[in-house]
């Protein structure tokens, strides 16, 4: 109580003071003195009962936590406006024309003509013909006449309907070339003359059944009659290259779930004739006849997986061939290739084999320069394995990348003629081959203004009795490439490039080695580059221009055979 009157006199001392400071500044030379009376206490001291200690200069350090902060962003969408589709509505459908044909004169003496001819629009019939002739009257300096003359006649028929389809087709070749590979510009032309005549028949029936169980299949058939130049004298009229071939073929394949089951046949027959069988015209001349058939037999399985990403197509290839003896043969016949990334990318790998018909057309279509009597051997393809990659780059660019090994008996090889001719004329021997490939090929596409092709491959041989594989290219490029500019001018290129190639000749030359007592001799290496250049007037009629051997190099494409130089034809186009 007494200290609460003492603090109660304590402010009231104070606020005297305050009000008396104010009134002495008020009036100076005033001066108060004020004694007062007061108990001040004063606490007692304490003694700390703990004792002294150390402490730890270590001190640990203290766990930051964070709360978990929810982060809330507002997407901004930005909607671009979809241009509305527009239908574009036409009077009438652009006109076609039922004909197209093309006249043209080479540098060399070489006419062209062509003209093709076919209906229009129609979702059921197709007909049409087609004709062709070049020729050339040229010479290749200090060689033989080299004139040669090719014309072909194509008719073709056909039916489209919803459920089938058919198509038949008559064809008449007629080539006429000269045996030149010898230096003698005086020479006569009709000794070293040669014709070839094709006549061939084929036709085919389709179904198209679309139900799940529906069985589709096939049949169909060709005829082609052959033959060379008929001798001139009447009595040797036998004494020529001739032979029919016949065949029948078919397959039939239906799908059950994600599979298709299938087989494939046909039968072929070649009746090939050289003069009379067991008859000599020379010492080293004698008759030839080659009945050769041979019946495929070819089930498969076709199989699709992984959302169609992957294919696998198994099946056997059993052969029946009937020629000098019967024998079997059973081939693997098994391809897959899986899909990824959308198509961009697609491996794929295969396992085949298979038996090729030899006959006296297909090794003149290799080489026109070929005897007329000739021993036919069918190509055995034992095995072949293959491996790839193929795909797109983007948009515009795709390519394919592959690598083959494969066993090949009886592969036909051309090699020059002594015994018959005079060096200008090539026989075939048979050898078995083991041949591995490596391909690469890359292609670009701008819409139908600019396509480019590139493809290469390298070839490595190993004939079991022959040093080299005869005639065949070790390494080859192919370009090919057009450019259209604003559909008026067409610019087109083509390019082939060869190397590698060698061939057996007898006699120690420039260029010849000589190993396992054969003599080879490099052929050089072949650069043949073509342009053409097309204006388009109009629609209807348009000019052309094509040089051909651009480099003019004469290369040898079969030994002692020099091509012409540079060559330069120019023509008209017109449709009607």
């Amino acid at each position: 109580m007494r200290q609460t009157i003492n603090q109660m006199k304590t402010i009231g001392v104070l606020c005297f003071l305050l009000f008396g400071s104010s009134n002495a500044f008020a009036q100076p030379g005033n001066t108060i003195d004020l004694t007062n009376e007061a108990l001040r206490t004063i606490e007692p001291a304490y003694r700390q009962a703990e004792s002294p200690k150390i402490l730890d200069t270590v001190f640990p350090n203290p766990t930051a936590t964070f709360p978990l902060l929810v982060m809330s962003y507002a997407p901004e969408l930005e909607i671009k406006p979809i241009p509305p589709a527009t239908v574009k509505t036409v009077e009438k459908l652009p006109q076609l024309y039922n004909g197209y044909a093309r006249i043209g004169i080479g540098s060399v003496l070489m006419p062209l003509a062509e003209v093709y001819y076919n209906n229009t629009r129609t979702r059921k019939f197709n007909y049409g013909f087609h004709g062709q002739h070049i020729s050339s009257f040229g010479r290749i300096k200090d060689y033989a006449p080299a004139n040669f003359d090719r014309s072909n006649f194509r008719a073709f028929g056909g039916m489209n309907e919803k459920r089938y389809d058919w198509m038949a087709e008559m064809n008449y070749n007629n080539r006429g070339l000269h045996f030149y590979g010898f230096r003698n510009e005086n020479a006569d032309a009709d000794s070293i003359s040669q014709r070839f005549n094709t006549f061939n028949l084929k036709g085919q029936f389709s179904s198209h059944k679309h139900d799940s169980l529906g069985v589709n299949w096939r049949a169909g058939f060709e005829y082609r009659h052959f033959n060379d130049k008929k001798p001139s004298i009447d009595s040797l009229a036998d004494w020529r290259g001739r032979e029919n071939y016949f065949s029948i073929f078919g397959g039939a394949s239906f799908k059950w779930g994600n599979e298709i089951f299938g087989a494939n046949a046909d039968l072929k027959y070649n009746g090939y004739k050289y003069g009379i069988e067991d008859s000599l015209l020379t010492l080293v001349d004698s008759g030839i006849v080659h009945n050769n058939t041979i019946f495929s037999l070819r089930p498969y399985i076709t199989t699709y997986s992984k959302n169609k990403r992957l294919k696998a197509n198994i099946g056997v290839d059993i052969t029946v061939s009937a020629a000098e003896k019967t024998r079997i043969y059973v081939y693997p016949n098994a391809e897959v290739k899986y899909s990824l990334f959308d198509d961009i990318l697609i491996p794929y790998a295969a396992l085949r084999g298979g038996m090729t018909q030899q006959s006296f057309k297909a090794i003149t279509d290799i080489n026109e320069f070929a005897l007329s009597n000739q021993q036919l051997r069918n190509e055995h393809k034992a095995i072949e394995a293959l491996v790839g990659l193929k795909g797109t780059l983007s948009k515009r660019i795709g390519f394919n990348v592959s690598a083959s090994f494969g066993n090949v008996k009886d592969k036909a090889l051309f090699i020059t003629d002594t015994l018959h001719s005079a060096g200008n004329r090539f026989a075939v021997i048979y050898d078995t081959i083991n041949v591995a490939t490596v391909e690469g090929a890359l292609y670009y596409q701008l819409l139908e203004k600019t396509k480019i092709d590139l493809i290469g491959r390298y070839y490595s041989y190993n004939a079991i009795s022959n040093t080299y594989a005869w005639n065949l290219p070790q390494l080859q490029f192919i370009l090919r490439g057009s450019y259209n500019l604003y559909d008026k001018f067409i610019f087109t290129l083509d390019m082939n490039m060869e190397g590698g190639r060698r061939a057996l000749v007898y006699a120690k030359e420039e260029d010849v080695t000589e190993e396992n007592n054969q003599f080879a001799k490099k052929l050089g290496f072949i650069a043949d580059a073509n342009l053409g250049v097309e204006y388009r007037y109009n629609k209807r009629i348009s000019a052309f221009v094509n040089v051909n051997n651009l480099a003019a190099q004469r290369y040898k494409r079969w030994y002692n055979y020099p091509v012409q130089g540079l060559q330069v034809m120019g023509g008209v186009t017109f449709r009607f």
